[in-house]
């Protein structure tokens, strides 16, 4: 595999942190329009890469392959049920801006059942959190498999670990941040009625997960307020009235055509 031999992802996974696993990125329910333009391609070619049977390699490795051509970064953050996904979805379509959800990568290296897949797998069902580094590491290979020179990244980072790994191991930082504010009663009806059979969508894990969001992303937010690049958008509105909102906002900060390939000067 190319990104952790398994000794090595043994060594990695000794963390005693609680993960909180995201949605899904496919969401229905999406506002009428131009066809779906399918940006996930190159999350599929680096899933296949990741799972590739060669040589280990350790993170720092992949952070070195994967940072050829720097990108420009925005962060979408924000609770569970608060809309991550499907705005993204959206911002995609209509900007042709691919995007990589970190709970996607893992869930799918874990579906393709090979040694790191299960390592991952058990990771999970011992209440423990994947290591920032292995995350990092899929985020860096999603991005290096799209010649696009802007990327949303969903439901990352999570904590201020994960945002000092990705500063360390990626060597640059986002610009920008999506904040999406939602009460917590919203996103607490939202996962009970979206159903999705997992093992975290009982009523106590999921009041957990809505209340941790904020403990341990108020670092995180402290950091980006201070450089200035945190945008906040209300999003226990209607779908097309937030992308209305995201899309005026996507137009002022980066213009229409941000998708376009071409690096990013450094």
């Amino acid at each position: 595999m190319s990104l952790v031999g398994e000794a090595g992802l043994r060594q990695l996974c000794r963390s005693g942190h609680l993960l909180r696993r995201i949605p899904l990125g496919a969401k229905a329910n999406l506002p009428q329009g131009r066809p779906y333009i399918a940006p996930r391609a190159a999350l599929a070619q680096a899933t296949q890469m990741s799972t590739t049977t060669e040589a280990p390699v350790a993170p720092p490795a992949v952070a070195a392959a994967g940072s050829s051509q720097r990108k420009r970064v925005v962060f979408v953050v924000g609770g569970p049920g608060s809309g991550k996904g499907t705005q993204c979805d959206l911002i995609s379509r209509d900007f042709e801006v691919p995007f990589f959800s970190a709970g996607d990568l893992i869930r799918k290296l874990i579906a393709a059942g090979g040694p790191a897949g299960q390592q991952l797998q058990e990771i999970i069902l011992q209440g423990q959190i994947i290591p920032s580094e292995v995350t990092v590491g899929l985020l860096q290979q999603a991005m290096s498999a799209t010649p696009s020179e802007t990327v949303l990244i969903d439901g990352f980072p999570r904590n201020a670990e994960n945002r000092t790994v990705w500063q360390s191991q990626v060597g640059y930082d986002c610009e920008l941040v999506l904040l999406f504010e939602c009460p917590e009663e919203t996103m607490m009806q939202r996962l009970r009625a979206r159903g999705q059979g997992r093992p975290d969508d009982n009523e106590e894990t999921i009041r957990k997960r809505v209340q941790n969001f904020s403990a341990q992303m108020s670092p995180v937010l402290e950091h980006y307020r201070a450089l200035g690049k945190v945008a906040t958008v209300r999003t226990d509105r209607p779908i097309a009235e937030v992308h209305a909102e995201l899309s005026a906002l996507w137009r002022q900060r980066f213009g229409a055509g941000v998708g376009a390939a071409g690096a990013v000067p450094v």
